[in-house]
């Protein structure tokens, strides 16, 4: 999402062997030349598109300025017109480059866009910090029975998905990996560092930086500035998402390394020294919101 990534950020997270994905709102032009600016640094160049007029177009450039992946991206991955788009981009680009596909929260959804061609399957429809999509729409799953189903489906395809959305904490990215997950994307845990776009904003004496919703209301009328061919007057009076702020973390490296290292220990907790070995491993259990109480520290005073 815009409040998280750009070309710094990108950058960022590539040289720490992540990947940060351009999202599809700008012109096709502007992303382009963000992708050469990425490629000039060496690192792996993502970007976002969807599936409305100009998408084989933009695609085009997009893959002529360098992209080492395309992320085909709505809201709403089971969707006959996106799998068709998907499914196109996968017959056309799927040699040289790697497809991912989503959101979807079903293994019927996840189906789908293997069927398409899709190399990975985003999976997450509304369990992000900011997004209200399920309180609006009255539609999604909760994200690990999510990722459950939809492991089911990388299996019998042979491919992977990547848990989009919910995590708060390396214990949520180690619970979504154990769930069936590859790859996490991580919005929240990142909002709040140097490298994502925006300035500090000082409140009570503490920092913060924006972090809003892709569907909600300030973001959509950004959208339409930025890029309005496909966006009508009325595009940001429906919104699924929140304009917020995140406390200020510093430098990417930091929040990374942190998450790593909670993330080394929980594979250790279930004797896993690779993916495969935590699939095997790990377990599941119900869990009380008493259990959830005694999980965080408690009876204590913090300082």
């Amino acid at each position: 999402m815009d409040s998280v990534t750009d070309v710094e950020m990108a950058i960022a997270l590539g040289k720490l062997g992540g990947m940060g994905i351009l999202p599809r709102f700008d012109s096709p032009e502007v992303q382009a030349d963000k992708i050469s600016k990425i490629k000039d640094a060496n690192v792996v160049a993502a970007a976002s598109l969807g599936c409305k007029e100009g998408y084989k177009a933009a695609a085009e450039l997009l893959v002529k300025a360098g992209a080492d992946v395309i992320l085909m991206d709505v809201a709403h991955g089971h969707l006959e017109k996106f799998i068709n788009a998907t499914r196109y981009i996968t017959e056309k680009y799927g040699n040289t480059l790697t497809i991912i596909a989503g959101v979807i929260a079903t293994y019927e959804g996840a189906c789908a866009l293997f069927e398409s061609g899709a190399d990975a399957v985003r999976v997450g429809v509304g369990p992000g910090s900011i997004c209200t999509t399920r309180i609006m729409t009255g539609h999604g799953v909760p994200q690990i029975t999510a990722i459950l189903d939809a492991r089911k489906a990388a299996e019998k395809y042979g491919k992977v998905i990547i848990a989009d959305g919910g995590a708060k904490n390396s214990g949520d990215i180690v619970k979504a990996l154990a769930a069936g997950a590859s790859a996490v994307t991580l919005g929240n845990l990142f909002a709040g560092t140097d490298e994502a776009p925006g300035g500090i904003i000082e409140l009570n004496g503490k920092k913060y930086k924006e972090y809003n919703g892709s569907t909600s209301k300030k973001e959509k009328i950004r959208q339409i500035g930025k890029y309005s061919q496909d966006k009508s007057d009325s595009y940001a009076d429906h919104t699924e998402g929140v304009e917020a702020f995140v406390p200020y973390k510093g430098p990417l490296r930091d929040v990374v390394e942190s998450l790593l290292a909670g993330i080394r220990s929980g594979f250790s907790y279930s004797g896993a020294r690779d993916l495969q070995e935590l699939w095997k491993n790990a377990e599941f259990i119900q869990v009380t919101q008493a259990g959830v109480r005694e999980s965080n520290a408690h009876d204590v005073i913090l300082n």
